[in-house]
């Protein structure tokens, strides 16, 4: 891979140094005080390098991500602004992109987006203009060709380092490494991953996206989650489409005491993002403590990644 930096971005410089990345994330409210970000940002700030700011998460009305990013930015960090392909017909989103360029954000995610009926406007007409391939193809196009879709000229092009999400245990298996190599090939520069909980079937998939040096393309970042109890557990097995939590992790949460059991899950995660390390063609960790952002630097020290490198 290029060490050459194509942006601005702080997680790009450490990625392409060859450090271990690690990123968060950060939900925006649901209610235009930016102070819940602000409280957010304090307890998340210095624990990771960049950290995702939702776009509309789980398809339930917030605070936008554009907005929720540049105030995070006036808290001294760096945001990776989300953008799904739900809300959004190609010529709304190309205006977003340089909207938020222009704004300082250095980094973006792109994502289809959880459909609207499981959210809190189910009747709502959802776009789907582009699929997140095809975002990735625009953000691309734009940055490195300087060109809108519509083939116009862009005066001024928006230097954003490209993510996007890929989820190893959606069935079918088998289609899951070719699905991320069709997102390399459209120009992904990083990809954060589904939480991990089945270790075993994720090294399966990273295996095979080392055989085909897709790891060589693109920087693949572990997604983890610390589960806070044992319902939080069997929720997450049961009623989270293409999530894989294995039978001996839900019997180790249900098999420790209650008051504990918040504690284990950190344990459980910091274990994850150990065995992760480990893994050839693994460049980093998205962690991803749901509503737990006070935790992130807990688990952040207990796996060794603090303090992070200044770039």
């Amino acid at each position: 891979m290029s060490v050459e930096c194509k942006t601005n971005s702080k997680l790009e410089k450490i990625l392409r140094s060859g450090q271990f990345a690690v990123t968060g994330e950060c939900g925006p409210p649901r209610g235009a005080d930016p102070e819940v970000i602000r409280k957010k940002c304090q307890l998340l700030k210095n624990n990771a390098d960049a950290f995702n700011i939702t776009d509309n998460q789980t398809s339930v009305v917030r605070m936008s991500s554009i907005a929720s990013a540049v105030i995070m930015m006036q808290e001294g960090m760096e945001p990776v602004m989300q953008m799904v392909c739900r809300d959004r017909n190609r010529i709304a989103m190309q205006s977003d992109i340089l909207g938020g360029a222009a704004l300082g954000i250095n980094n973006m995610l792109c994502l289809s987006g959880d459909h609207q009926k499981f959210g809190d406007h189910p009747s709502a007409k959802n776009v789907f203009d582009l699929d997140s391939i095809q975002l990735i193809q625009t953000v691309r196009g734009m940055r490195d060709n300087g060109k809108f879709l519509g083939g116009d000229e862009i005066k001024g092009v928006p230097k954003l380092f490209i993510g996007a999400a890929e989820n190893p245990f959606a069935d079918p298996f088998e289609i899951r490494v070719p699905r991320l190599a069709k997102k390399v090939a459209a120009g992904v520069e990083f990809i954060q991953t589904q939480c991990i909980f089945n270790v075993k079937k994720f090294g399966e998939w990273m295996k095979g996206v080392v055989d085909r040096g897709l790891h060589e393309q693109v920087f693949v970042l572990g997604g983890v989650t610390p589960f806070k109890s044992f319902g939080m557990a069997r929720y997450m097995a049961n009623n989270v489409p293409g999530m894989d939590v294995p039978d001996e992790l839900l019997k180790r949460m249900k098999d420790t005491p209650k008051e504990k059991q918040a504690e284990e899950g950190i344990t459980i995660a910091v274990e994850t993002i150990q065995q992760l390390r480990e893994m050839k063609g693994i460049a980093g960790v998205h962690i991803m403590a749901i509503e737990w952002e006070e935790k992130v630097g807990e688990i952040a020290q207990k796996a060794g990644l603090l303090p992070r490198p200044v770039v």
